[in-house]
């Protein structure tokens, strides 16, 4: 158990350092899961770094009462864990729209030649409008096979094995929200946040 206490110390203090570091978002994002108590085989199909471009997005939702995370990678395989209490009390915030993806990209390496775990939101941030502080986000992507992710709104294509770049976009446009990421492997532990 000190070894889990020890991670999430270590992931929260990786995904507050670098404030300035405009490279991710400053959309509210907090996720720290614990995969070797549920084992999910979905989630841990995209937590593998030898095998980089398989994606799973993350959802929460509410049946009969019982909270429940909802995963889907873009390989077709899909499933859903209820929360423990100390996940609910931990009370995820999954992105803007309820939703965020993570993976190892394939098409970028770090300085010790290893792939990058990346966390993007799942809101399409050209169909994000605020409205006197209220922000109407209703417009999530859909990842492909490919790692190429949709809008179905304005249909704009974002590359997740490349930072989540658009593809198609005009000037103006923006990338996808990316948050700061960390994980101890497909059946360990994995953190996403927002940098503070």
């Amino acid at each position: 158990m000190k070894w889990a206490v020890g991670f999430c110390v270590f992931a929260m203090g990786l995904l507050s350092a670098c404030q300035a570091d405009s490279e991710f978002s400053t959309w509210p994002c907090r996720f720290a899961y614990d995969n070797a108590l549920h084992n999910d085989a979905t989630l841990a199909s995209a937590l593998l770094a030898d095998a980089p471009g398989t994606f799973c997005t993350i959802t929460e939702s509410v049946q009969a009462g019982v909270k429940y995370l909802n995963f889907q990678n873009n390989q077709g395989l899909s499933s859903r864990q209820p929360e423990t209490a100390m996940e609910q009390q931990a009370d995820f915030v999954l992105g803007l729209n309820n939703g965020i993806v993570v993976g190892f990209q394939n098409s970028q390496l770090d300085a010790s030649g290893n792939y990058l775990i990346v966390a993007y939101d799942v809101q399409c941030p050209n169909c994000v409008r605020n409205y006197d502080n209220y922000v109407s986000p209703h417009y999530a992507i859909q990842v492909a096979s490919t790692g190429i992710a949709t809008c179905k709104k304005c249909g704009k294509h974002y590359d997740l094995n490349n930072g989540g770049i658009l593809q198609d976009g005009q000037q103006g446009d923006r990338n996808l929200e990316k948050y700061a990421a960390a994980t101890t492997g497909p059946f360990g532990h994995i953190s996403v946040g927002t940098k503070r």
